[in-house]
């Protein structure tokens, strides 16, 4: 079931928000538990016992590294079971198919992902070293630890959340009518981004990156255009799910911190990975690279470090070449900034627009490397982007592919990148009847996506795969 669906807006979600709000505080607890488990078998029954199977892992774990000896090899060992279900479910159509090029074999496990898998896991592996740590108590209530990995506004695509920044809230949150009116607030912001941005753009670039692979290439100005909105829709599907995730854990009581603080201003791939999809950062720099050491070792180790860190982001978005690329390259420009001490340099007045001369195009890089299915694809989209591959066929005009609304909508998708409408709504809100023009046009919004759900049936979330 996904959020920008018509029966999420107008059964799940009302029901759900009326049950919940219409028992006492110490049943809601259950309420989101079960309305958490109803959402994920809707689309994903037949994997549902998988998610109960890494609940219990993650419980029983817990209690056992807490209340006996050798905690490390306990540790480890819960770990490795939690890892073994996405390792099979993630990666292991990934290694038959290198294995039979390299054997010239025919294996074949045709495994499906389910959904989220990445995102809870990873949940589940952060309450467990949590609990070796010492940060936090080891769960008895196991309801508890269920509603935590699987709760529903973050159980599909995040943001990732780790177990001590929420255990309080599980017990003590606080509903306010301040915490709902900024829910409904953020999700519908969400929800925009996702149906009236993503979406759009998400059609043009299907378009054109099936045109490509066809044709083994297309012309220039459509291999700029499929790019450009690939990029862009990249960010709005991810950061609208993200909206909307915070907006409906705050409708419920819960606060979520931030994923994206956009990203696409950076001048630095050190500051992107601050910006972007934070909550995988934090926890890649929490679990991963500080246990190895962070910067606290040799300069060569730091360096391999932030290898192997980038290597593992880069795996944890998908099982492909495409993306063990992305992750080495990423490390690579990180590896470089921090060498060169470019990540601490910024460019005073109209200099400054220098730096995005090196970080846009990366960004498009990264953009190409997710989203076609094979390097071989991503090296010719890259060519045809400088004229130096001739398509099997000619392609339609530019015209073809893009009308006036699509226009429209991609200069708002570039406007909407930079904080300006952020800093707006900050300042709006400062006097009451802005406050009011503003809802009035969230409800506009609101209305408007409702229509466009009602009519298209193109409606995909890009992060689901990961």
């Amino acid at each position: 079931m996904l959020f920008s669906s018509l029966t999420f807006l107008f059964y799940f979600l009302p029901i759900t928000v009326l049950a919940y709000y219409g028992f006492r505080r110490k049943r809601r607890n259950i309420v989101l538990l079960l309305a958490s488990i109803f959402f994920y078998a809707w689309g994903e029954l037949r994997y549902l016992p998988i998610i109960f199977v890494t609940i219990t892992i993650t419980y029983v774990g817990a209690l056992v590294i807490e209340r006996f000896k050798y905690k490390k090899s306990l540790l480890a060992s819960f770990i490795l079971l939690d890892l073994a279900l996405l390792f099979y479910f993630k990666y292991t159509n990934f290694f038959l198919e290198n294995l039979n090029q390299i054997f010239h074999h025919q294996w074949s496990l045709k495994v499906i992902l389910p959904l989220g898998i990445s995102f809870y896991t990873f949940q589940s592996l952060s309450y467990l070293i949590d609990v070796y740590r010492g940060q936090v108590k080891a769960q008895t209530n196991y309801l508890k630890i269920a509603l935590y990995i699987c709760l529903f506004p973050q159980l599909i695509a995040g943001p990732i959340v780790k177990y001590h920044d929420v255990v309080d809230q599980i017990d003590h949150r606080e509903e306010t009518v301040d915490k709902v009116y900024y829910g409904i607030r953020r999700f519908i912001i969400g929800l925009a981004k996702k149906v009236l941005i993503a979406n759009t753009l998400g059609s043009i670039a299907d378009t054109v990156f099936e045109l490509l692979v066809e044709n083994d290439g297309i012309q220039v100005g459509i291999a700029w255009l499929g790019t450009i909105s690939r990029t862009l829709q990249v960010y709005y599907d991810f950061s609208g799910y993200s909206d909307m995730a915070i907006g409906l854990g705050a409708i419920f009581g819960f606060k979520f911190l931030e994923n994206f603080n956009y990203p696409y201003i950076s001048r630095s791939m050190s500051e992107y990975w601050k910006r972007w999809h934070i909550s995988l950062g934090a926890w890649c720099k929490d679990y991963i690279y500080i246990p190895m050491g962070g910067s606290r070792v040799a300069p060569w180790r730091i360096y391999f470090n932030l290898f192997v860190l980038f290597v593992a982001i880069g795996l944890w978005h998908g099982a492909t070449w495409n993306f063990i690329v992305f992750g080495a390259l990423n490390a690579l420009f990180i590896m470089g900034e921090r060498l060169t001490g470019y990540n601490k340099k910024e460019f005073n007045g109209s200099w400054g627009g220098f730096q995005y001369l090196y970080t846009v195009p990366i960004f498009i890089l990264n953009a190409i490397l997710a989203n076609t299915d094979t390097l071989k694809h991503s090296v010719i989209c890259i060519k045809s982007l400088f004229g130096t591959v001739i398509p099997k066929n000619i392609n339609y005009g530019f015209p073809f592919y893009i009308d006036r609304i699509d226009v429209i909508v991609l200069v708002i998708s570039v406007l909407c990148c930079i904080p300006i409408f952020k800093n707006m709504l900050t300042w709006g809100n400062k006097y009451w009847i802005c406050g009011v023009l503003i809802d009035i046009w969230l409800f506009f919004l609101l209305f408007a996506s409702c229509l466009q759900l009602a009519a298209s049936s193109y409606n995909p979330f890009i992060y689901f795969r990961f």
